[in-house]
């Protein structure tokens, strides 16, 4: 395989350093997984813009995080689960929440049916049951948010499956390992 390293601020490319700037500032740091999209301009652009963009829309932090954590978990993605129950920290998200969260489960009925939808939309390639799209709706999400789900899967496994192709190095403190 290709060895592909985390490039440092110096080595990116030209047009990644001032995205580096603006990741630095947001993070602290230089999560892995961005110095590594850092490799295509256009890509680590395109990214932050999408997930800048559909963050403007119905679905709270709270349960963006949510979807993070279960498309990771479904998804094997040990680098997500590190990042994302990091994140979900920062949001006020206790350990207990977070590990249900990754379970498909939640205390919150809403966020329940959130979930149950994300991991649906993985396991089944896009094809969700009826059942599952309509447990969302009636649990009071609109026809809206079920959009912004679909996006913030399709960017979850996206970035899922770069972790898993470059075998981004895990940064964060590393989720705690499920029994599922």
């Amino acid at each position: 395989m290709a060895d592909i390293q985390v490039l440092s601020i110096e080595q990116a490319p030209e047009k990644s350093k001032p995205l580096f700037e603006a990741i630095k500032g947001k993070f602290g740091k230089i999560p892995n997984i961005f110095a590594l999209m850092a490799y295509s301009p256009a890509t680590l652009e395109a990214f932050l813009s999408y997930k800048e963009l559909l963050s403007k829309g119905e679905l709270s932090s709270q349960e963006q995080e949510a979807v993070s954590l279960v498309v990771a978990q479904q998804n094997k993605c040990d680098y997500c689960l590190a990042a994302h129950s990091a994140i979900a920290k920062t949001l006020g998200i206790s350990d207990e929440e977070i590990l249900r969260n990754r379970k498909c489960d939640s205390s919150d009925q809403k966020i329940k049916a959130l979930l149950a939808l994300s991991r649906n939309i993985v396991a089944t390639n896009g094809f969700p049951s009826d059942g599952n799209i309509d447990a969302f709706i009636e649990a009071g999400y609109s026809k809206s948010a079920l959009v912004e789900l679909v996006g913030f899967v399709a960017l979850n496994i996206f970035t899922n499956y770069l972790n898993h192709v470059v075998k981004t190095p895990i940064d964060f403190p590393e989720a705690q390992a499920l029994d599922l």
